[in-house]
């Protein structure tokens, strides 16, 4: 667990880019059995990379993503691990 995890409830997750708030806040109620209380979003952009190889210099990106922070309310906890 992470010390968000443990002391203030919160969790990340790798989201749709087109999902909002409310649909992130459902998916994660139904998967997990829980009550959300407050879910923030991060738009990250891909970075530009770029490599030396032998067949000359390669350029690319990295993928856009979002990210969300759930934050649970009251007692409520999400174990990743209870089915392994």
């Amino acid at each position: 667990m992470t010390v968000q995890g443990e002391k203030l409830n919160r969790y990340g997750f790798i989201v749709d880019r087109e999902a909002n708030k409310l649909e992130i806040k459902a998916a994660v109620e139904q998967a997990y059995n829980v009550t959300v209380a407050d879910v923030n979003t991060i738009n990250y952009h891909g970075k530009k990379k770029a490599r030396y190889t032998k067949a000359g210099m390669l350029r690319g990106r990295m993928n856009h993503y979002k990210k969300a922070i759930v934050t649970l309310a009251g007692e409520d906890k999400i174990d990743f691990y209870e089915n392994i």
